[in-house]
């Protein structure tokens, strides 16, 4: 099959949905699949196109057997809503007419958000006549309405009836968790047209040993001090002030909090970290692969927060990390939301009310002196993440979902999908 693959996110981008995009479209490559993908120019988490992609801004690439068309876009230094809008719209645009002027796929799939990226498939697909899959890891107008990044009112309208019609042109539309499943099917969708594909965690993951990271402890003056890590993208649904006042209350010579990655709020919290004279708490960058195995394994605690309006919207891929790599969790979460689901369902953490830095500190202080346990979620944790997110299942499914479609259209048959939830692991733990 020829495959067009349409996100804005991909190599060499090593958080979020970047990875999970890279590893779709080399997967079906290696399957012997014309893939391409059109993306755009790397900036996340940073916010920040690197000087060798500004100078070649339509840039095509090969790698892993996959093409690679860059489109420029529009990066704001501090990521408001409004600019967000634009941050997306000039993506659409542009990778829009990037696909015009490609051979004519046999499939698209298209990865969601930019929630327009949606209308864009649509266009593309009435003028080529051919089906798109529309994978949604984040219910982005939901998002935008339930943390209040945008009031009621006609642009909110506006996104949802993008979402509409986006969600109508669709051949199928994926998501990663029954409850995001849900959410999409009350939005009025047949229901076997919304499916799981899940993520997948990686295999190095698996290998890491359950205890370590001396290297990693002795190279940032850590010593012996209760470790607990927040890792990956630092924005506004993490809700990561919770950290800031939860190390307020540690005693800075027995247990460290380290926030380790990138995003449009780093710099508002390191300000407020300095200017209270928090001394608990410490930011790391990114870390190469070798290096964030070995903080992994260093981590005596991993922490996964996120704003209490946040429940069923998303599901942070952090935490497929973190069990594969058997670290013991604990979340600030929601306990409605799907990670509370997961951990409890796991048996691999401690789950506490969002926004409560005064819980958030207890849990850590309650794991810090109870190795045992610890040791118990670990090991759990892994259990459920070798069944759940096994990368080749995953892979495969995705694969025989997009043939699925394929086959469809060319017989102008209905198409015939399994039962959607499939892919959950309902499995004792």
């Amino acid at each position: 099959m020829r495959i067009l693959v349409l996100g804005i996110n991909y190599w060499p981008e090593e958080t979020g949905i970047g990875p999970f995009n890279t590893g779709r479209c080399e997967y079906l490559a290696a399957q012997g699949h014309d893939v391409t993908m059109c993306t755009a120019l790397p900036y996340y988490p940073q916010w920040r196109v690197p000087p060798a992609y500004r100078r070649r801004p339509f840039a095509v690439e090969e790698r892993n057997g996959v093409r690679i068309l860059r489109c420029p876009l529009y990066v704001p230094g501090r990521a408001t809503p409004a600019r967000r809008i634009v941050h997306e719209a000039s993506f659409v645009a542009a990778a829009c007419l990037r696909s015009l002027a490609t051979q004519r796929p046999d499939v698209l799939v298209t990865v969601s958000p930019p929630l327009a990226l949606g209308l864009a498939s649509l266009v593309l697909s009435r003028l080529w006549r051919v089906p798109f899959l529309l994978h949604v890891p984040d219910l982005q107008p939901d998002a935008a309405a339930d943390l209040g990044m945008l009031p009621p009112g006609r642009l909110l309208r506006l996104l949802y009836a993008v979402e509409r019609a986006s969600y109508r042109a669709a051949a199928c539309i994926s998501t990663l968790t029954e409850s995001m499943r849900e959410r999409i099917v009350a939005k009025g969708l047949p229901a076997e047209k919304v499916v799981l594909l899940p993520d997948w965690a990686d295999p190095a993951l698996f290998d890491l040993p359950p205890t370590g990271g001396s290297a990693f402890r002795r190279a940032h003056g850590i010593g012996e001090r209760f470790l607990a890590v927040h890792c990956g993208n630092m924005g506004v649904k993490q809700g990561l002030d919770v950290i800031l006042a939860a190390a307020e209350r540690a005693d800075a010579g027995r247990v460290l909090y380290l926030l380790v990655g990138d995003g449009a709020e780093r710099p508002a919290l390191e300000a407020a970290a300095r200017a209270r004279g928090i001394r608990a708490v410490r930011f790391l960058p990114l870390q190469p692969k070798a290096a964030f195995l070995d903080l992994l394994a260093a981590a005596d605690v991993a922490l996964v927060t996120q704003q209490r309006t946040v429940a069923d919207i998303v599901f942070p891929s952090k935490v497929l990390t973190l069990l594969a790599a058997a670290r013991p969790v604990i979340a600030s979460v929601a306990a409605t939301s799907e990670v509370a689901r997961v951990l409890a369902h796991a048996g691999a953490g401690e789950v506490v009310a969002p926004e409560d830095p005064v819980a958030l500190a207890a849990a850590v202080a309650a794991l810090a002196a109870d190795p045992e346990r610890r040791a118990a979620m670990a090991r759990r944790g892994r259990e459920y993440a070798r069944r759940t997110w096994e990368r080749g299942r995953a892979l495969g499914e995705m694969a025989a979902r997009i043939a699925m479609i394929v086959a469809a259209h060319r017989s102008r048959q209905p198409i015939a999908l399994p039962h959607p939830s499939l892919t959950v692991d309902e499995g004792g733990s």
